[in-house]
């Protein structure tokens, strides 16, 4: 199976570097507008993103390809941030930023970031006379790009009303070239960060969550692995210098897996280390997925960790939040949000469904 994975994952590399190729320059150039939705009108990221798809399509002449990508290029540049447009908080200094991966050229446009990316999250608050239930990290899938409007805006829009504070961690990509070593030393610092500012954000340090659709939720995992015990960055890049944020844990209370689930034939740094509560949302179409969460599922059962599943009939890999882009969504996967929040509350507040109403 995890042969199987390697060879499906390389035919998509192969189709991808073609399509970029051809549309790379463009797009990336989207990238960070696309990454950043609270700091832009989401509407015109959503119009950019539609009018992207169009790429896609059989059978383009090159005279068509020209087209587009001028008219694309045109509807980016037309993009302004918002008048009070927050700030991104980066993770770390410059010159300090944990690295394992060789990675300085992007000149074919094989990545969605230059090797110059810093990453950071953003803040989706609720309205501070609101007491939060928790708060939630929000990772996108593949290397985030557009997938950030609706895996992590529009789902971070679904929960801050459902009372959760959210933050958009766009960390560095596992795959993306990174490694999965490096994307968990992100989320694990953007968890400190987090904590490091509970009572800024009204939140339990106890109460976080981490969100992970696809590759997003292979960061989340990797999170659990490397940071679950209180381990330090330094532990594994040893030329990284801690400082007090450092002392904050790094790792989530709680963890939801969207279409996600850790890679079969995945090795792991040890067999045996802690697991937050999981909860588990995939279509029943997704087979590739299926297989990897039905491969971690009985080691999380003999490990004890709690573990609620959810399957959906009829629904492929990917498209949370997917009615910001197509004004439809999926109206039974769509159910997997309110799901998740009475997960959450059990274990947060020990909510109780037969004492409400």
């Amino acid at each position: 199976m995890a042969d199987d994975v390697t060879r499906k994952y390389e035919e998509m590399r192969k189709a991808q570097l073609e399509f970029r190729r051809e549309f790379g320059p463009e797009i990336n150039k989207a990238i960070p507008l696309y990454e950043d939705p609270t700091r832009y009108p989401v509407e015109d990221l959503v119009n950019l993103f539609r009018f992207q798809m169009k790429f896609r399509r059989p059978g383009l002449t090159d005279e068509e390809k020209e087209q587009l990508k001028q008219r694309f290029s045109e509807l980016r540049d037309a993009i302004c941030p918002l008048p009070d447009a927050p700030d991104r908080i980066y993770l770390f200094t410059e010159d300090n930023i944990p690295e394992e991966t060789d990675y300085t050229d992007n000149s074919r446009f094989e990545y969605d970031h230059d090797p110059d990316f810093r990453p950071y999250y953003l803040e989706m608050l609720i309205p501070e006379d609101q007491n939060p239930v928790g708060g939630i990290v929000l990772v996108a899938g593949g290397t985030h790009g557009a997938g950030t409007i609706n895996e992590c805006w529009q789902i971070g829009k679904e929960f801050n009303a459902l009372g959760y504070q959210c933050f958009i961690l766009q960390c560095r990509p596992n795959m993306g070239p990174w490694s999965r070593k490096e994307t968990a030393a992100d989320a694990a610092r953007c968890f400190r960060l987090i904590r490091s500012c509970c009572e800024k954000y009204r939140l339990d340090p106890n109460h976080l969550a981490y969100a992970g659709f696809s590759n997003g939720g292979v960061t989340g995992d990797a999170c659990i692995e490397f940071y679950s015990e209180n381990q330090k960055i330094s532990d594994y890049f040893p030329e990284y210098k801690e400082d007090e944020t450092d002392s904050f844990y790094g790792a989530p209370n709680a963890f939801l897996c969207v279409y996600g689930a850790r890679h079969l034939g995945t090795e792991l740094s040890r067999e045996d280390f802690y697991y937050p509560p999981v909860f588990f949302a995939i279509g029943r179409k997704d087979f590739g997925y299926i297989a990897n969460m039905n491969g971690l599922v009985p080691w999380l059962l003999e490990k004890q960790v709690p573990v609620e599943i959810h399957t959906f009939a009829g629904h492929p890999h990917g498209y949370a939040g997917w009615k910001i882009i197509d004004g439809k969504g999926d109206y039974n996967f769509d159910l997997w949000v309110t799901h998740a929040d009475v997960f959450l509350r059990d274990l947060f507040t020990g909510y109780d469904p037969k004492l409400e109403g």
